[in-house]
């Protein structure tokens, strides 16, 4: 099938990169022609393990095209992908679609033949409405069928996640367009994905809702790990005991830092937007995200306690920075509120992530990017285990860090208390 994918950002990429590599014939669309013209040379602008090697491998076969050109890419595509950003507005819970809009005009003015317009942007209940009158100002029904198609892809691990899908949500009442998008859609569903066909108001709240309940998942375990910390109780037991129940399950019950990146933080504001325009109450998730509002504040009081209140003059080094591990993405990390509240106090900041320097930091005195974990963690008087890179895991800290005083405080916990312990380190965990 000939597929068109406006936006070059994460979704967008990634969805069109591996459709490419099923056999489809993909164009994707970005107005920054400096960006389509890096992509062209295989210069990718996100981190995401394995994608650079797959944009290779498509381009270079001719099924993976770049371009900024919509008008032409939409004419020559049967499907049309709108894969833009909805980051919330400045000051409010509500999600900025300007972006689906602009894109949603500009696509009604190409249409010549019959297209299948998808949301595939992360977008409130009724923008598949909207989107629709907006296309239909320029084109008549019958020539467009517009289709919620959420994503659920985790970065860092996204291209498998496209592959290998729990399920293929498909938002339509149209019959033609969910015959056409199952058939797209059939090298996954042979996989084991499960296909779901609903409604388009559905499917726009399912991707929501999704978000929404994973962010609940994490910020019960970080609460819970709060109260472990004053019952000398390891939260670890504690997860596992109860995500081995099958009504549970383990996966995002790990305690850490407060919840961040491009989804989680976006998408539960804007559901709670989307309730109070209907007048309905969401009051777990209100909860959920002034819970994890305060993560931040509780973890930089416990490193002031750890250091004895005397932040000023301390060398602490942050090990990763990414809300995550396996992408470079800084989006809502928490060390974006704690670096600057450590470097406030006086605090002298090192810090080392595998995907680079971060302009967040370049304004800040005292804080300084190191090439390496060595260097980064030389003289330190605390260690701050930030995100879970797989690189930190079995690093001897104690043959780097010249300080023999030096505090480990592993926001992740991926060392050992015990073998801390054997070690004479002093350790401080999450939840333990």
């Amino acid at each position: 099938m000939k597929l068109c994918m406006v936006g070059t950002g994460y979704v967008g990429l990634v969805s069109g990169t591996c459709f490419a590599d099923l056999g489809n014939d993909v164009i994707c669309v970005d107005k920054d022609i400096t960006k389509i013209n890096k992509l062209r040379k295989s210069i990718i602008p996100i981190y995401e393990p394995g994608l650079e090697e797959l944009v290779k491998k498509n381009y270079k076969s001719g099924r993976l095209k770049f371009s900024s050109n919509l008008a032409e890419s939409v004419q020559k595509a049967d499907i049309i992908f709108i894969c833009v950003g909805t980051p919330t507005k400045k000051n409010k819970y509500e999600a900025d679609l300007s972006q689906v809009y602009s894109v949603a005009k500009e696509i009604g003015k190409n249409i010549k033949s019959f297209k299948i317009i998808i949301n595939k942007s992360t977008v409130p209940v009724m923008t598949g409405d909207k989107v629709e009158k907006i296309i239909s100002n320029n084109v008549k029904k019958k020539l467009f069928s517009v289709v919620s198609n959420p994503e659920f892809l985790r970065e860092g691990e996204a291209i498998r996640d496209f592959i290998y899908p729990d399920r293929v949500v498909i938002g339509t009442s149209e019959k033609k367009s969910n015959k056409i998008l199952k058939n797209l859609y059939s090298p996954l569903i042979s996989k084991g994905a499960k296909y779901i066909n609903t409604s388009r108001r559905a499917a726009e709240l399912i991707k929501y809702a999704s978000n929404a309940f994973l962010a609940t998942k994490i910020t019960f375990i970080n609460e819970l790990a709060n109260l472990c910390e004053k019952l000398d109780i390891n939260v670890e037991d504690v997860s596992i005991g109860i995500g081995t129940d099958n009504r549970i399950g383990s996966r995002f019950l790990r305690a850490g830092p407060a919840y961040g990146g491009s989804c989680f933080p976006k998408d539960t504001r804007a559901l709670i937007d989307t309730a109070k325009k209907f007048k309905s109450s969401l009051s777990v998730i209100n909860t959920v995200i002034n819970s994890n509002n305060k993560r931040s504040d509780l973890l930089l009081n416990r490193i002031s306690k750890i250091l004895k209140n005397k932040i000023k003059n301390k060398k602490i080094t942050f090990l990763g920075v990414t809300f995550k591990a396996n992408t470079d993405d800084m989006r809502e990390s928490a060390c974006l509120k704690m670096i600057p509240f450590l470097n406030q106090k006086g605090a002298k900041i090192k810090y080392y992530d595998p995907t680079g320097k971060k302009i967040e930091f370049e304004k800040f005195k005292n804080v300084e990017f190191k090439n390496n974990i060595k260097d980064a963690c030389k003289m330190s008087d605390l260690i701050v285990i930030h995100t879970e890179w797989n690189e930190f895991k079995l690093i001897d800290l104690k043959k780097i860090v010249k300080n023999k005083n030096f505090i480990i405080y592993d926001m992740r916990n991926i060392y050992s208390a015990k073998k801390m312990q054997k070690q004479k380190i002093k350790y401080f965990g999450i939840g333990k």
